[in-house]
């Protein structure tokens, strides 16, 4: 283009060329090192333009690269020169199974989004949630059995037992959503089945009730607040009476030949079976503060 520009100015003002050399030959040389010279005067001024232009362009055809994960380093509350004062290795293990709880909370609320919408990815990054909760669990029964060896008072060694007790329970959780729940996610996938309006809103009913338990199970553990305990014992009794009530209604719509039901009816069953052996696992971690109490029958609550 610039030897385009400079050809029609030589031929509109045709200058003389005898400054660029006495020959020919010079004068063709001279004159291309000139016509250099001036391009490169012309483009300094569009250089910066340039430049952040050919940014953006390079950037269009490169993948960005994801911000390192905070999560990709797994910090522990379970220091061993802890063990040798009782009162802070159970309050190290006590914050270590609050990790699992938090872990077991994501797990429920991310298996609930996947009967909606699962990938490959999704699935692998659940599964990788339930190998945590594994290895914690693994790390606190080690970290709790080296306490044990020590001289425990009588609440020292219950609360140990409570803990242990408790991420047994979690990793059981764990278990039934990846071995269980996940599943009935691949299979409603894979046959491109799909819910009832009320199916499936009464499976989000349900399952936000176990959530909801979920939360209180972990408050217990950390507080060992008797009235929450009692709480969490008496919604696991709602419950139960809830999953009959949902079990009547898609029964309902069985008889009356729904097509969807038909087709989802052993999904829809197996994860309401599923999530409330979660809620019952959960409710039972509320057990030890109320026995404690003497406010706990088997696993039924005292008439007041």
């Amino acid at each position: 283009l610039g030897s385009l520009v400079m050809l029609i100015l030589v031929m509109i003002f045709r200058p003389h060329f005898a400054f660029l050399g006495s020959t020919a030959a010079d004068q063709i040389v001279n004159a291309h090192i000139l016509f250099n010279v001036l391009i490169l005067l012309a483009g300094l001024p569009l250089a910066g333009f340039v430049y952040r232009a050919s940014e953006k362009i390079v950037a269009l055809g490169t993948k960005p690269v994801p911000a390192a994960s905070l999560d990709v380093v797994e910090l522990s509350a379970l220091n061993e020169s802890a063990l040798d004062v009782p009162s802070q290795a159970l309050a190290n293990a006590t914050r270590e199974v609050v990790r699992v709880c938090e872990t077991i909370e994501i797990m429920l609320k991310r298996i609930i989004e996947l009967y909606e919408s699962a990938d490959a990815d999704k699935i692998k990054a659940l599964a990788a949630l339930d190998d945590r909760v594994d290895r914690k669990h693994a790390a606190i029964k080690l970290y709790l059995a080296k306490l044990t060896r020590n001289a425990l008072t009588e609440d020292e060694a219950l609360r140990c037992q409570e803990l242990i007790g408790a991420c047994v329970k979690l990793e059981q959780v764990g278990d039934i959503i990846v071995r269980n729940m996940l599943v009935h996610v691949k299979k409603k996938f894979e046959r491109g089945l799909e819910f009832t309006d009320e199916g499936w809103a009464e499976l989000c009913a349900f399952h936000s009730s176990v959530l909801a338990n979920a939360r209180l199970a972990f408050n217990v553990l950390v507080s060992r607040d008797p009235e929450t305990a009692r709480q969490l014992v008496l919604e696991k009794d709602r419950l139960r009476d809830r999953e009959k009530e949902t079990s009547a209604s898609h029964f309902v719509r069985l008889r009356d030949g729904t097509a969807k039901s038909v087709e989802t009816s052993s999904i829809h069953l197996d994860t309401i079976r599923d999530l409330k052996q979660i809620n019952s696992l959960l409710a039972s971690m509320a057990y030890p503060v109320l026995e404690e109490r003497g406010l706990l029958t088997g696993s039924r609550l005292k008439a007041s």
